[in-house]
Formats: structure tokens, C-alpha cells, sequence
């Protein structure tokens, strides 16, 4: 059984999507949330899912920066974004964010079961004009973030060696011994990196590196 949960702020639209999913016997749908911030009290009381049909526009907390928490909290949930809009910044930041796949919601009911599935398998279900966009976006790739900022962050290639491990949840330790240096240099590497970055934490640090696609 294919365990699932759709958040959406439209509770017609769960409705709707309920319904397409109600054909097909080996997927149940756990629960569904307004928004995302409801959506991440649920996984807290139990996480037990396999997949998130993730709306992007929604009040308290949108689609993309839930997907970003989830992806951080509970890795082995895939998340397909399930929505109406298909502008290039909304795919640029979703694929960022980490989404599994992206469809929009006037797909029909095998689709969305077949986009599901292969998700689930490892693919990346997306609807023909998103693929399209994202190939347009992966040809000329929309900079949204400021150039200048790009400038001024220049890590040395041990510094980014020592932020990819930071951002696989490895301690001091363990990223000392993948790298072969001691714990006292590789912490010297994260104070350095902190500075350069200009943040205060671990996941300010990782974010900061992913959007400026330094690692």
C-alpha cells in the first residue's frame, strides 16, 4: 500500500485529487494539510509516507519552502509538487528545493497514478511542458538570486569539500576522516566557511552554498 499525503490551501481541490487517486487500490491516502505548516505537525506525530502532493501557493507556509524542510527532516519522503502554475521561477526554486517530480493539477487520474508510481521508483514524474521548461531552464538557467553576492563568496576547494560532507548531516569527526585531517582543522574550515558565508549554523551555511550552486 502507497502511503501518501496531499496539502493543498483549496480543501475542493483535495477533494478533487482524492477522488482521482480513489480508483486505484494500493494507494491510501494518510492525511491531507491547508498548508505547509500543518502538514509538518503531522509528520512530527508520524512520518510513516512514502510520497507529499505538495501545492505551492499556500498561506503560513508555501509549497516550496515545506518541500525544503521535509526534504532536510524526513529524506525518504518523495514529494511531487501538484500544482496550477508552471512559471520557470516556481520549477527553478521546487527543483531546488529538492521536489521528486512536478505536475499540474489538471492531470487525469492514470497520470497522476502512473506519475506517482515512478516517482516512488526513483523517476522524476513531470508533465511534457514542465520537462520542457526545466530542459530551457538547465540550457539558461534563470540566476535569481543577486549576481553580486555570487562575487563576493569564494570558498577554497577544501572549504566546499568540507561543506558537501557538512551537508550530508556528517559529524566533525566523521567528515575528519573522509577528508583525512583532524577534527581541530576541520572545524577551522567551518569557522572559516561561517565567515565567508556570513551565516551562523550548519543549515544557514548548506542553504546559502546550494543557492549560490557552490555545492
Amino acid at each position: 500500500m502507497l502511503k501518501i499525503a496531499i496539502v493543498d490551501d483549496n480543501s475542493f481541490l483535495i477533494h478533487a485529487i482524492k477522488e482521482k487517486l480513489s480508483f486505484f487500490d494500493d494507494i491510501a491516502v494518510k492525511h491531507t494539510s491547508l498548508n505547509g505548516s500543518e502538514l509538518l505537525t503531522k509528520l512530527q506525530e508520524n512520518h510513516n509516507l512514502d510520497l507529499i502532493l505538495m501545492d505551492i501557493e499556500m498561506p503560513v507556509l508555501n509549497g516550496i519552502e515545506t518541500t525544503q524542510i521535509v526534504k532536510q527532516k524526513y529524506p525518504h519522503i518523495k514529494i511531487i509538487m501538484l500544482t496550477a502554475f508552471d512559471n520557470d521561477e516556481h520549477i527553478f526554486n521546487a527543483i531546488k528545493a529538492g521536489a521528486d517530480g512536478y505536475l499540474l493539477k489538471e492531470i487525469n487520474p492514470k497520470d497522476l497514478y502512473e506519475g506517482i508510481v515512478e516517482t516512488l521508483n526513483g523517476g522524476a514524474a513531470m508533465n511534457p511542458s514542465i520537462a520542457m521548461k526545466t530542459l530551457k531552464l538547465l540550457r539558461n538557467p534563470i540566476n535569481i538570486q543577486n549576481p553580486r553576492d555570487q562575487e563576493e563568496i569564494s570558498l577554497s576547494s577544501r572549504e566546499v569539500e568540507v561543506l558537501e560532507q557538512l551537508s550530508k548531516g556528517l559529524s566533525y569527526t566523521v567528515i575528519a576522516d573522509h577528508l583525512f585531517l583532524s577534527p581541530s582543522t576541520v572545524r577551522k574550515h567551518i569557522e572559516n566557511i561561517y565567515k565567508k558565508l556570513q551565516v551562523h549554523s550548519k543549515i544557514e551555511a548548506v542553504q546559502k552554498a546550494r543557492n549560490h550552486n557552490i555545492i
